[in-house]
């Protein structure tokens, strides 16, 4: 079956006009059966994985209950973490820019609270978040949800691991009773079905299933029943591999902490990601780790959902998931768009019920495989590093500016330059490793925006 053409939707006019010039025309399939249910007014449960299409399935449905004109908090959506509430509020105002003066707000931990209090005072239409800054805010009567018609909550199995189950009680006791709410989550436990049936009316459940190929996918498992063992295995096949990305799952911040002490004194590229980061620190993890400075990203579930690490060459399951679904996550961020991609996992005696949960919800045979002999290569090295420039989006500083700087007179090649990301008041490049030094000098020596900005290799 084709999926149907948004022009199908009674959407309105401006909105069908934007869809059009993002070239958004046919839905995805959790588009098509949850948009007609949402613009009916419906409570909807969406079950489907990041990337599925879900955040424009709701920001289209909150946009469509929007009165312009009612300049009050008329929509919430909550978020487990920054990165995907600053994820979900860009598409969001992407996907109603051309309705003028919509307000779209982002309140999020991890930031500081002045900015925050004053852009409240102002005033919005929307507030997207997460649940213990929206909390707080709402605590101290910097918000208002007396005029809430739609409340969100996007990767709600995510919040509930996270610990948000008493702050989303909080925040939904302050929402009016008539409301629509949305629910999207990529698992469905039974945690999410009694959250459901306590704050949804009547819902509708709108299930989509796995889109990936897992055909493109070498997946490989490996008894292993000691920690040292699966040390050991992990930097052998890294050796064998030696992937450009890859991602090592743990199940707790501590065996993160373990796993990326351990490659690291073995002389890999490696960066972790784990809740007990500051934001700068998660900022820098993974910018490293998208602008290819860093290799392997070693991470917790919760830590790596809504985050932009797709088309890994690899995915490593040191420890295996609680939920056959979640290692469907896990290794769909390899293998995409055509490419091959390869998962290895590692289970222990006591863990061959897991193994064989996921043999039966992949409905695929798996046989244990032998670990290769430890290469006598080098690990992979990263051709690139990340110099940053103490000056953002505050300070007018664009990425034009900083490739300008990099290739003037006596300067680097164009093409030596990497990835830039753009924060308030932080700029990343990436560059060649053998040119960092002269690209550093540059950036420090030169002027950007008429002013000179302290910059420092990462």
């Amino acid at each position: 079956m084709s999926n149907p053409a948004f022009t199908t939707l009674s959407l309105h006019p401006s909105l069908l006009s934007n869809l059009d010039t993002l070239g958004y025309t046919k839905m995805t399939p959790i588009q098509a059966k949850a948009l007609p249910l949402i613009l009916e007014g419906k409570d909807v449960i969406g079950q489907g994985k990041t990337g599925s299409g879900k955040t424009a399935a709701f920001g289209l449905g909150v946009l469509s209950n929007l009165k312009v004109k009612r300049f009050r908090v008329q929509s919430l959506v909550l978020c487990p973490t920054r990165e995907l509430a600053d994820q979900v509020a860009k598409e969001i105002r992407t996907l109603g820019r051309a309705i003028h003066n919509i307000k779209v707000l982002t309140l999020c931990g991890g930031m500081p609270m002045g900015p925050q209090i004053g852009s409240l005072e102002h005033g919005a239409h929307i507030l997207v978040g997460t649940p213990g800054r929206i909390l707080d805010h709402l605590d101290r009567g910097r918000i208002d949800l007396s005029e809430l018609n739609t409340l969100v909550l996007d990767e709600a199995d995510r919040m509930l691991d996270m610990g948000f189950q008493d702050a989303l009680d909080a925040i939904i006791s302050h929402a009016p009773a008539q409301r629509q709410t949305l629910l999207f989550s990529a698992t469905y436990p039974t945690e999410i079905k009694k959250v459901a049936e306590a704050i949804m009316d009547k819902p509708e459940m709108v299930k989509v299933e796995s889109t990936h190929d897992h055909s493109s996918i070498k997946q490989y498992f490996y008894q292993l029943d000691s920690k040292e063992q699966r040390d050991d295995a992990l930097e052998t096949l890294l050796l064998q591999h030696q992937p450009e990305s890859s991602v090592v799952f743990c199940n707790t911040k501590k065996e993160v902490q373990h796993v990326a002490d351990e490659l690291h004194a073995r002389g890999f590229s490696v960066i972790d990601l784990h809740g007990d980061l500051e934001q700068r620190e998660r900022d820098q993890a993974l910018v490293q780790f998208a602008n290819k400075s860093v290799s392997i990203l070693v991470a917790t579930d919760v830590a790596a959902r809504g985050l932009d690490v797709d088309n890994l060459d690899a995915v490593f399951n040191f420890e295996l998931s609680r939920d056959p679904e979640i290692h469907v996550h896990r290794i769909g961020r390899t293998g995409r768009a055509g490419s091959k991609g390869i998962a290895c996992s590692f289970f222990s005696e006591k863990e061959m019920y897991k193994v064989a949960q996921i043999d039966e919800y992949m409905d695929m045979p798996i046989e244990p495989s032998a670990l290769p002999e430890m290469p006598t290569t080098a690990p992979y090295s990263s051709a690139m590093t990340t110099i940053q420039i103490d000056g953002g989006k505050k300070q007018k500083l664009r990425p034009g500016d900083i490739l300008g700087a990099l290739t003037s007179e006596g300067g680097i090649q164009g093409d030596q330059v990497g990835k830039m990301h753009m924060f308030p008041i932080r700029a990343y490049v990436a560059v060649n490793k053998n040119v960092a030094k002269k690209a550093l000098k540059k950036l420090q020596n030169g002027k950007m925006k008429g002013r000179q900005f302290r910059a420092r290799i990462l």
